[in-house]
């Protein structure tokens, strides 16, 4: 039987919602411990199992893969310790200390969001891929339609990334490039949200899976074109921004 989660993490993270607060979390921390963590470190285990065999380069630990449920409070004015999900990301290797294009998956009793690409990249590897993006519109097009294509009975569809987009072309490319709204772009890639339900079923790690396989040729591309930027000369971000 495949890794799922219990209603009782779905009540758990309900309850934290309500009661954001270390003594109510440290209260009740062996029931995250044993409903949430110790279940989420499996289901990354089987979803690496699942990987091996179309993206190899972004196997993680489970541990390293799985995101602390703490809250990075330093520059924010909402002071709430916790999130209210759990959550996993895979990055490729080479790029796990900056961003790149990887796959990512968070549960909440309200939905179970599956997703992949790049998101809010930072600002070295946001050049490379708009330089790429210049050049390869229409393969990016073309992987992306593909990966978007409606799949018999799947419960919700695969869709774009629908993130932040500047009101005007980036400093550096032409008003009429054709790559046009891809450039615009802060972040690339596709998700698919489905009933936090779905976190409950055997099925679980497949459905991941699944969304994972299809985004891969996405991802790919949005890695060679920060991996292919390191291997040409360095040009001045001054002179393009």
């Amino acid at each position: 039987m495949g890794t799922h989660f219990t209603p009782a993490a779905m009540k758990f993270l309900r309850g934290l919602k309500r009661n954001n607060d270390r003594t109510w979390f440290e209260a009740r921390r062996s029931v995250y411990e044993q409903e949430l963590k110790a279940p989420m470190l499996a289901l990354i285990e089987e979803i690496n199992h699942g990987m091996e065999s179309f993206a190899p380069d972004h196997l993680r630990p489970a541990p390293k893969a799985m995101m602390r449920i703490y809250r990075d409070t330093r520059f924010s004015s909402d002071k709430r310790p916790y999130k209210h999900h759990v959550a996993a990301w895979w990055s490729r290797h080479g790029l796990e200390k900056t961003s790149g294009g990887g796959y990512y998956v968070h549960i909440a009793p309200d939905e179970l969001l599956i997703a992949a690409g790049a998101y809010m990249p930072e600002r070295d590897q946001l050049l490379a891929i708009r330089r790429w993006m210049s050049e390869h519109h229409e393969e990016f097009r073309k992987r992306m339609k593909q990966a978007l294509r409606p799949q018999r009975g799947e419960v919700a569809p695969l869709q774009a990334e629908d993130g932040q987009m500047l009101s005007r072309m980036p400093k550096g490319f032409a008003p009429d490039d054709a790559a046009g709204e891809l450039l615009r772009a802060k972040s690339w890639g596709v998700r698919q949200t489905l009933p936090g339900e779905a976190a409950l079923e055997p099925s679980l790690a497949k459905q991941i899976l699944a969304g994972f396989k299809r985004a891969t040729p996405v991802v790919d591309a949005l890695n060679e074109a920060i991996l292919g930027a390191k291997k040409t000369p360095a040009v001045s971000l001054n002179r393009l921004f």
